[in-house]
């Protein structure tokens, strides 16, 4: 593919990039007027779809009335109003919102609010370490991307990264111990036990985990006995327990967090891109009452860290409309669709490279091998993920794609994750264009010779 000939620094030259100009509903129109249906959202953040007129007229009444405020000297409405629903919306334990700027910084600034935590408790405490896991993403920024478990987004920059400790993932098409859905999640429970009495609970500050896995190993996620198990843990050892909602916030999965389908609370909740639904940066971490106090009560009473767009009045007063939209029947429809996509993609299976299809709501992934009996990949070299991707494209949808599934860098997966607003006419017809594309993807790779099973 030729590269882009304009000033942008995109993420890779080796991409020929579609020039979108207009966004209406689940579709999104290029200069050719060709149409794509937005099947992952963009990145799971379009949950309510393109051109929304409400959006649109309050966002243009609040740019008239305020354009910035910094949140160290003055706080405005949007800002108090949208930290009251998602206070209103989360577990009860989780009443006060810290705003940044996007998902990375959301999970940087909870680690830091972990470890302030402990610092509060004891200035002397040596807790630091975050426990993560493999087949993870937290984000790329350096602290963020400490707590990721994809070889490939951290090799470059391995040097400059922490080296915290990380434990299997509750992955029941790949887990290590060849068990059913309910112990594979125990176990995956017992890894983290086990690695708090290697690293010592005296140094762990916090363990991070996505209820469902995005990027990494998307729609994987885990029996509840993990999350009970998770939670008992980290109370016995007095470490923060982070969930990472980044992605599953705001109906993603057919409940507004996906922490619902587990009954769990957790000390920190990290959320971004469904908050806004793509219409305005914003992210922030839900602290609850015990966080919270530690530092702002009965500690020092200052939060050692921020952002310039932290609680912008713009990003609030969308991120508010937004999440009255998500709660008009979007978060039902979020699991109705769900269901309906997921019963349609078991036809899928008919073809010879589906290893897995797993997922919850408008969350699913779809994993690829080359051999399903013994669940090995496609070589690197073929790059299935942009074959994938390339022919999508030509059939009008747009997926999500990934690798790093097998070993380090190898495995090939697509997150379907379109907006919530689809209709069920739409989810036919999104998995119609998404059959075609993967049986001429199947059909390539066999003219061409580049897979005999």
């Amino acid at each position: 593919m030729e590269a882009p000939k304009n000033h942008v620094f995109y993420r890779t030259s080796k991409w020929s990039y579609p020039k979108i100009v207009k966004g209406e509903g689940i579709y999104l129109y290029d200069e050719n007027h060709k149409e794509y249906i937005d099947g992952c959202s963009g990145s799971a953040v379009a949950n309510i779809g393109h051109g929304n007129q409400q959006i649109a007229e309050l966002a243009k009444q609040q740019i008239e009335t305020i354009a910035y405020t910094h949140l160290s000297r003055f706080t405005c409405s949007p800002i108090e109003e949208c930290a009251k629903k998602i206070a209103d919306l989360t577990p009860k334990e989780l009443n006060h919102v810290y705003f940044v700027s996007g998902g990375s910084e959301s999970t940087e600034a909870a680690i830091k609010m972990a470890r302030q935590y402990h610092c509060e408790k004891n200035p002397h405490s040596q807790k630091w370490k975050v426990i993560s896991k493999r087949h993870s993403f937290h984000g790329n920024t350096l602290g963020a991307l400490s707590m990721t478990g994809i070889t490939e987004r951290r090799q470059v920059y391995d040097q400059m990264l922490i080296n915290f400790p990380k434990i299997p993932q509750f992955y029941q098409y790949r887990n290590q111990w060849q068990t059913d859905w309910y112990n594979t999640s125990v176990q995956a429970a017992l890894a983290l036990e086990s690695e708090i009495q290697f690293q010592g609970s005296e140094n762990i500050a916090a363990f991070i985990s996505e209820p469902v896995v995005g990027s990494a190993a998307p729609g994987v996620y885990p029996h509840p006995i993990y999350f009970e198990m998770v939670r008992k843990l980290c109370d016995e050892h007095d470490i923060i327990f982070i969930m990472d909602e980044v992605m599953t916030g705001f109906g993603r999965t057919g409940k507004m967090f996906a922490c619902e389908h587990f009954d769990v609370s957790p000390d920190l909740l990290c959320i971004a891109k469904g908050m806004s639904a793509g219409y305005a940066p914003i992210g922030a971490v839900v602290a609850s009452d015990k966080v919270f106090n530690a530092i702002m009560s009965e500690g020092s009473g200052s939060f050692k860290h921020g952002h310039t767009y932290g609680g912008h009045p713009l990003s609030c007063a969308v991120a508010s409309k937004v999440i009255d939209i998500v709660q008009d029947g979007l978060v039902e429809n979020s699991y109705q669709r769900g269901k309906q996509l997921f019963k349609l993609l078991q036809k899928l299976y008919h073809l010879e490279f589906i290893g897995d299809i797993r997922g919850l709501g408008l969350m699913i992934g779809i994993e690829f091998v080359s051999d399903k009996e013994k669940k090995l990949p496609f070589s690197k070299n073929i790059n299935l993920k942009q074959r994938i991707t390339e022919n999508c494209l030509k059939e009008g949808l747009v997926v999500y794609p990934g690798s790093g599934t097998y070993g380090h860098t190898e495995g090939d997966h697509i997150l379907i994750a379109p907006p919530l607003i689809i209709t069920e006419e739409e989810t036919e017809e999104l998995y119609n264009r998404l059959e075609k594309a993967l049986i001429e993807t199947q059909n390539t790779l066999r003219k061409e010779r580049l897979w005999i099973s």
